[in-house]
């Protein structure tokens, strides 16, 4: 027993000289080789009884992380709050319990969604400036009772009231759905899978005339953005809008896009007011959509000619001139051109821009345009302008 005891006390003491030979950092290669040796014959049961192992464990135990600044522990924060991310929408999708709301600049916002903040805000200081409809006095006033379009039924009024108001709100940086409004267009019509910044010449590329798209909303107010959320997050008129935004590119006949859009959203606010749309809106009981399905036919119509015409930025005032004419006394031509296309692109049989040569984003740069808008245009000879 006493020589087992010996023998026993002699190995260990063996091991832990081989240990502690190989722990104080000797580069020697025969104490290396002796302590591979030394592992090799201690049973894998009995290394969590190691010294060694027992006193790197009791170091870890013991380690405590260096100091991490606020900015990094927000942002990893942030990316664990992420759970998957669909590259076919850019919409960001967050694991259950985290702190991302709805109003995450992220997300893309829905057209519902945006007018359903809309309808939940208190309005009623935009609410005092809208006029529901025009005034006319003596002829006209006579005229428009005998020959003109029904009155709007009154259940439908508030709805119209709330289409004008909007028209009356700016835009809002503070606001994050005005915010989240603007990063679902950008990000529809670019394809990008991530925010931008609010101001910036990336607006310009996309038609507006400069870096804060909320230079360019006189005359429709935050409307003329809703009427492009609506554009681009329907997936009937996506491809349509994609489409007159390559029109706007091309290297000769470009205008645009953006502002165009503002310029089609103040006729479609005129058309309401001047109650050319009170017989489509009384026919469906609806106003907010009769007035998106308006605005989309008479984008359309304006690329229509646009393209078939060869007009250019030049003709830009005359032709809006005469699109609004139009639209105000056929608008229910425009409707139905408007189902007829988009039927007709659903099933693979219709394209605006046919086999027409376009060019890329780049061509000449829109922000270097003087564009004249619908308000601006001073009234003179008609003489030179496109005929719709």
């Amino acid at each position: 027993m006493n020589e087992k005891s010996c023998s026993f006390h002699n190995e260990k003491e063996l091991r832990e000289e081989q240990v502690e030979g190989m722990s104080d950092g000797s580069s020697s290669q025969d104490k290396d080789s002796s302590a591979l040796a030394a592992f090799r014959g201690i049973p894998i049961s009995e290394l969590k009884n190691h010294s060694l192992l027992q006193a790197l464990r009791a170091e870890a135990n013991g380690w405590e992380p260096a100091a991490v600044s606020a900015e990094v522990l927000r942002a990893q924060e942030e990316w664990e709050a992420v759970d998957t991310i669909q590259p076919d929408t850019g919409i960001f999708h967050f694991a259950p319990g985290s702190q991302a709301s709805s109003d995450h600049p992220g997300q893309l916002v829905s057209f519902s969604e945006a007018l359903q903040h809309f309808q939940t805000v208190d309005l009623s200081s935009f609410k005092k400036r809208i006029q529901p409809t025009i005034r006319r006095t003596g002829f006209a006033a006579l005229r428009h009772c005998l020959f003109g379009p029904p009155k709007l039924h009154q259940g439908l009024r508030e709805e119209r009231d709330l289409v004008l108001t909007i028209a009356q709100c700016g835009l809002d940086s503070q606001d994050p759905m005005h915010g989240r409004v603007l990063q679902t267009i950008y990000k529809k019509l670019t394809g990008s899978k991530f925010d931008c910044a609010l101001h910036g010449d990336h607006w310009e590329d996309l038609g507006f005339q400069g870096a804060n798209p909320a230079t360019d909303l006189r005359g429709a107010g935050f409307l003329a953005l809703l009427h492009l959320l609506y554009l681009v997050m329907d997936s009937k008129t996506l491809p349509m809008a994609l489409e007159i935004l390559r029109l706007s590119r091309h290297h000769i006949q470009q205008f645009p896009f953006c502002l165009m859009s503002v310029n089609i959203t103040r006729i479609a606010i005129q058309a309401l007011r001047e109650e050319c749309l009170s017989r489509e809106c009384n026919r469906q009981q609806k106003v907010i959509p009769v007035v998106n399905s308006f605005y989309a036919a008479t984008f359309l119509r304006l690329a229509h000619v646009w393209r078939t015409q060869k007009k250019t930025i030049s003709d830009s005032g005359f032709v809006l001139k005469d699109l609004e004419a139009l639209a105000k006394k056929s608008p229910r031509r425009l409707l139905r051109t408007l189902e007829i296309y988009l039927a007709r692109v659903s099933k693979g049989q219709a394209s605006l821009l046919g086999s027409q040569k376009h060019c890329g984003p780049q061509g000449h740069n829109s922000k270097d345009l003087t564009f004249t808008g619908v308000c601006d245009l001073q009234p003179h000879s008609s003489e030179g302008a496109g005929l719709i």
